[in-house]
C-alpha cells in the first residue's frame, strides 16, 4: 500500500517526466544516464528516475522524497548566491514556518554544540561544506551543501558564565529560487538530522 508521501513524491516525478526540461541535468545540477539523474543530496548520493527517488541505493523516507521531487521539479537555470546571508524569516512567505524552523533546525542542535565543534571538518567533509564567510561571527560557522544549489550556514556560540549555547542557521540568500518555502523549512530541518547523524 502506498503511503501519503509517496503518493505525492509520484505526483511530483510524473510533473516532472512528463515536461522534463532538456537542461535539467545542467539546472540541478546532475550527471544524467538516460532518464536518471545523479547528485549529492544531504551527504548522499541521489538518484531520481520516473519510478522513484534513492539515496546510496535505498528508497528514501517519505519526506525526504517530497524535498527531492520538489528540488527536481524547482530546479532552475539561475545561479546559486550566497551572500549577503539571509535568516529564513526574510524570505517572503515564510512567516507560518519560522517556529517549527527555529526548533527543528536550530534548537536542536543546541545540546551538541560542543560536539558539533569537534566534528566540523567531517560534517564539512560529508555535506560539501566550506569555511563560513569571514564576517559571520559566532565561536565557529561553516556553511554545507545539502542540496546542490542550497547553502546553509551554520554559526555556534558555545555556552559561557552569561548565556547557554545556540545556534543560527542562515541560508544563501537566493535559496528560495530552488525550492518552495515549506520545503526551504524542510531542508534546514533535514540538514540538522544529517549533522546530528554525524557526531
Amino acid at each position: 500500500m502506498t503511503d501519503n508521501y509517496t503518493k505525492i513524491v509520484n505526483d511530483n516525478l510524473g510533473k516532472l517526466y512528463a515536461n522534463l526540461p532538456d537542461d535539467l541535468a545542467a539546472r540541478l545540477p546532475a550527471e544524467r544516464d538516460g532518464q536518471a539523474f545523479t547528485f549529492t543530496a544531504f551527504g548522499r548520493s541521489c538518484r531520481i528516475t520516473p519510478d522513484g527517488i534513492t539515496l546510496d541505493g535505498e528508497t528514501v523516507p517519505g519526506v525526504i522524497g517530497i524535498l527531492l521531487s520538489l528540488y527536481a521539479l524547482n530546479a532552475s537555470t539561475e545561479a546559486p548566491i550566497l551572500e549577503p546571508l539571509k535568516a529564513f524569516k526574510e524570505f517572503p512567505d515564510s512567516a507560518p514556518y519560522v517556529g517549527a524552523f527555529a526548533s527543528h533546525t536550530e534548537q536542536i542542535l543546541v545540546p551538541a554544540v560542543s560536539k558539533i565543534r569537534l566534528k566540523m571538518d567531517l560534517i564539512k567533509q560529508r555535506l560539501d561544506g566550506q569555511a563560513a564567510p569571514s564576517a559571520t561571527g559566532g565561536d565557529f560557522a561553516f556553511v554545507v551543501r545539502p542540496l546542490p544549489k542550497i547553502d546553509l550556514c551554520y554559526i555556534f556560540y558555545e555556552a559561557d558564565e552569561d548565556f547557554p549555547p545556540s545556534v543560527t542557521c542562515l541560508y544563501a540568500n537566493n535559496a528560495n529560487r530552488f525550492m518552495p518555502m515549506d520545503g526551504l523549512a524542510d531542508v534546514g530541518e533535514y540538514t540538522s538530522k544529517t549533522i546530528l547523524s554525524l557526531i
